[in-house]
């Protein structure tokens, strides 16, 4: 059976008639100033591991911002992704910003620094059940609230997921689906 040279991208890929990263970003080729995408797990967890992990296979650049000097990478190779420990100008407008750990006490000042920056992205692990409490901590830091609601909550694609696995599965499902300008869910 011969395959069309007019086929879907990604079935093209699937097929090994190109290679995923290109099938991946067909819809982006030939905008002007298009550029890859920066994934930042703020704060170190089993979540940041898992999302930084398979962003790297997903064409991410994969950063952790992790203020406290003695936390590390947990599984993840130094190699492989930038730490920082402070926003200062590591964040651009490629930047997709996931906070993965909403229990830390530094959320609102990393919060508030991150929404100062040019980042294209911003979202925040949590139950849409209750209010995060990152608004608090926000408002007790003087963010209008128009800025606080730019923070995503909850993050990722509905699948249902529960482990650190599946959070971050859901979580770059739907960073990819903004990526590729597309709604996400099963709907094509």
């Amino acid at each position: 059976m011969s395959h069309s040279h007019d086929e879907d991208p990604a079935c093209a890929a699937a097929h090994g008639h190109v290679r995923p990263e290109e099938a991946g970003r067909a819809g982006e080729a030939g905008r002007p100033g298009e550029e890859g995408r920066t994934l930042v797990a703020v704060f170190a967890s089993p979540v940041a591991d898992h999302l930084l992990r398979f962003g790297v296979e997903l064409g991410f650049r994969p950063m952790l911002l992790e203020p406290d000097p003695n936390r590390g990478l947990g599984g993840l190779s130094a190699a492989s992704v930038a730490v920082v420990r402070e926003v200062g100008d590591h964040l651009d407008g490629t930047a997709d910003v996931v906070v993965t750990d909403h229990h830390r006490a530094e959320i609102g000042p990393i919060l508030r620094d991150v929404l100062g920056s040019p980042a294209r992205w911003i979202g925040i692990m949590g139950s849409p059940r209750h209010e995060g409490p990152h608004v608090r901590a926000l408002t007790e830091l003087g963010v209008p609230p128009g800025e606080i609601a730019r923070v995503h909550r909850p993050i990722g694609l509905n699948i249902g997921s529960r482990t650190p696995p599946e959070i971050a599965v859901a979580t770059l499902a739907g960073l990819i689906a903004d990526r590729n300008g597309r709604p996400g869910g099963f709907a094509h």
